[in-house]
């Protein structure tokens, strides 16, 4: 055996006939095909594993059950829930009501008055509740403590009663269609003064799905006048509540926009589908000339 014991670790040895291993010849033109054929076999190898490799399919990077892992390759979409409306449409005989329903949020009873059939616009002054073609109103704008005169911009049928931008919450009235919003500055004033269209501003409460929040941090009985999924309609607080808590019910509730409406003890009523008349409170006379409501009138 010792004469196998001349071989390196980085020579190959070829059994066979030819010349003897020991003789010089065995490193001529012949042991050069040799090395050139294990190299091209190893060249061979290499090729199909990076070829197999790049054929077999990637998997995701998931995450682990108990070991959160790298997932930034790896998108999770989850479908948001789909925002209905809350009132009831399947009566098509066209009758004008107020529906109304009770929610819980936050522990914070809520009543939602969803006017129907009806279309909406300002007055000056409370309404009469013995008018049975309102089915809806309460009331709109603040007034001044020094004056009494409405605080922000408003327009009545057209004609503008005062200006100023001293809330961004809004709501215009434009050829019978309703807006909810909130903005520095919006068109609406001036489509309403060149259509007998209606305007008004308020505190704003809700922009876009997301809280607005506002200084005043007393509790009270707290109004709204709202838009969620094409609806509008004015949503009541049944305790006293924050500005906070309560915006923060609307949002929770998927209010797209909210803007305030005068609460606690003000003034107002409703229809429901049996024509039965529910008032908000007993001050049935206004106070001050320009106290204004928003009402909602059959059709």
């Amino acid at each position: 055996m010792s004469k196998y014991y001349d071989i390196s670790d980085d020579e190959i040895r070829v059994v066979g006939s030819g010349p003897s291993p020991k003789n010089e010849g065995s490193r001529g033109p012949r042991g050069a095909v040799v090395w050139i054929m294990a190299i091209v076999a190893v060249l061979l190898v290499i090729g199909g594993i990076i070829l197999f490799l790049k054929r077999r399919p990637v998997e995701p990077n998931e995450p682990g059950l108990f070991e959160s892992g790298d997932s930034t390759t790896v998108q999770y979409i989850v479908e948001p829930e789909k925002v209905i409306p809350f009132g009831d449409y399947s009566d098509t005989t066209g009758l004008a009501y107020t529906e109304v329903i009770e929610k819980t949020v936050n522990d914070i009873p809520l009543s939602i008055f969803i006017p129907h059939n009806a279309v909406p616009e300002l007055c000056l002054g409370s309404p009469n509740y013995l008018d049975k073609n309102i089915i809806l109103t309460t009331q709109a704008a603040d007034i001044r403590k020094d004056n009494k005169k409405i605080v922000g911009a408003f327009v009545l049928k057209g004609q503008p009663l005062a200006w100023g931008l001293s809330k961004k919450g809004y709501c215009g009235i434009i050829d019978g269609e309703i807006t909810v919003g909130v903005a520095d500055n919006s068109p609406l004033f001036e489509q309403a003064t060149e259509t007998e269209g209606y305007f008004f501003r308020q505190f704003a409460l809700v922009d876009n799905g997301t809280l607005v929040e506002n200084e005043l941090k007393n509790k009270s009985i707290r109004k709204a006048l709202c838009e969620r999924a094409g609806e509008v309609f004015v949503v009541k607080c049944e305790t006293p509540e924050s500005f906070h808590d309560f915006a923060q019910a609307l949002v929770d509730l998927a209010v797209n926009n909210a803007i305030y409406l005068v609460g606690s003890t003000s003034y107002g009523f409703w229809y429901n589908k049996e024509g039965n008349v529910t008032e908000f409170s007993d001050l049935r006379h206004s106070k001050y000339k320009y106290e204004s409501y928003i009402l909602w009138r059959a059709k």
